[in-house]
């Protein structure tokens, strides 16, 4: 799965600082006051913290695999997997949250990595089916199983805190590849191990 280039243009973080000060300003408050002083500073290092995914190869996390498995081919799964993301088009949060199955043809992944993948993904800006797309293609690519299936759950704080504000809405995108499109037993398997894909609140 291709990872996004870095732009050769990137800002510096002074222009970045300067970027939030001038956001400030057209917000109608001023960057110079006491309690904004070090604003600037900090969403520069909350940016780092909440894009760190455009500097981390994903396809390197699921590098390392196990074949010796004594013959287990049978589903695994990882399910409630949370993410913090932001969205593409207006930069607000997506909370959420993630679940993963595949089924093994020789090799397996630690489950962490399983998880990292999802984060990194989650730590660009987003949108939901892109991430849905993006966690099953990945795994598929890397490990080769006989299928994989991936159901993402999220709130959309660009839909509850603006717009149309609509609270309590989840939204939910699958990707089913392999046998889990092809056998309806091996979906409804994965589907019986998650549960309810939109029990719970999400927040």
């Amino acid at each position: 799965m291709s990872d996004p280039k870095k732009s050769p243009e990137r800002p510096s973080r002074d222009e970045a600082e300067d970027a939030v000060r001038t956001l400030l300003r057209w917000a109608g408050d001023d960057p110079e006051r006491e309690g904004l002083l070090d604003t600037p500073k900090r969403v520069v290092r909350a940016y780092e913290e909440w894009f760190a995914g455009y500097g981390t190869d994903t396809a390197g996390i699921l590098g390392t695999t196990f074949d010796e498995t004594d013959g287990y081919d049978e589903m695994v799964a990882l399910r409630n997997v949370r993410f913090e993301s932001f969205c593409e088009h207006h930069m607000a949060p997506i909370i959420g949250r993630c679940h993963i199955a595949y089924l093994p043809r020789q090799r397996v992944v630690g489950i962490s990595k399983l998880a990292r993948m999802v984060e990194v993904y989650a730590k660009r800006l987003q949108i939901q089916e892109r991430l849905t797309a993006q966690i099953a293609d990945t795994i598929n690519e890397m490990l080769e199983p006989r299928g994989v299936g991936v159901v993402v759950e999220a709130t959309h704080h660009c839909m509850t805190t603006r717009g149309v504000h609509k609270t309590g809405v989840v939204m939910v995108t699958s990707r089913m590849l392999g046998d889990f499109r092809t056998k309806a037993a091996t979906r409804r398997e994965f589907l019986a191990h998650i549960g309810n894909p939109v029990s719970g609140e999400l927040s």
